[in-house]
């Protein structure tokens, strides 16, 4: 039996869909949409339909963006010997937080997965290799996340890379700053241990 009218209903179903979202939050949600002003709940519809129609795929990087090429992919300044990998949009957004890179992305769109059926062809890796074909890139940068399947993807485009002569890296991770040695796990620290350095 439905306790809602028919437009409520549908409204939680849709926000029962997004990732994350439970019951109770998309209840939540419609909720709040429904008690909003008809002006802010039109423009919330509007900046979603127009993300869907307007994002795109940047043409050389293949992050998200309105533009056939993207911002940081059209800033000159940046340097183009180095390009650092990452598996989503989200992740050139965390890297551009620290303002300690200067290089170009390049964006997979994922990573290997054989158990969700993802495979090299399913990825942005073809797109990376023909940046690759330029003599300027002298170093590439993997910032995979450090689990299985980041791990896997990160070994992969190791593999395929040390054949053409560039320098292939991979960020250190280990133990968070502020975050006490006691209640890492073995391979956090194991890790940390590995990607120790000089003082």
């Amino acid at each position: 039996m439905n306790y809602y009218s028919t437009p409520i209903a549908r409204l939680i179903d849709e926000f029962s869909k997004l990732p994350g979202i439970g019951r109770k939050t998309a209840q939540r949600l419609a909720f709040y949409i429904i008690n909003m002003p008809i002006e802010e709940a039109e423009l919330l519809s509007q900046s979603i339909v127009d993300a869907k129609k307007n994002i795109k795929y940047c043409k050389i990087c293949t992050n998200l963006t309105d533009k056939d090429i993207c911002d940081i992919c059209s800033d000159k300044r940046r340097d183009s010997s180095i390009i650092c990998v990452v598996e989503d949009p989200r992740d050139v957004v965390a890297m551009e937080k620290t303002k300690e890179f200067h290089g170009y992305y390049h964006v997979l769109q994922g990573v290997i997965s054989p158990l969700d059926g993802i495979g090299p062809d399913d990825i942005k890796l073809k797109e990376l290799l023909a940046r690759l074909n330029t003599d300027e890139v002298k170093e590439v940068i993997l910032a995979t996340n450090p689990n299985i399947e980041g791990e896997a993807t990160a070994m992969y485009i190791s593999k395929l890379l040390k054949p053409m002569g560039i320098k292939v890296s991979r960020i250190a991770y280990g133990i968070p700053v502020g975050g006490d040695l006691e209640y890492a796990d073995e391979v956090t620290l194991s890790k940390a241990l590995e990607g120790r350095r000089e003082l």
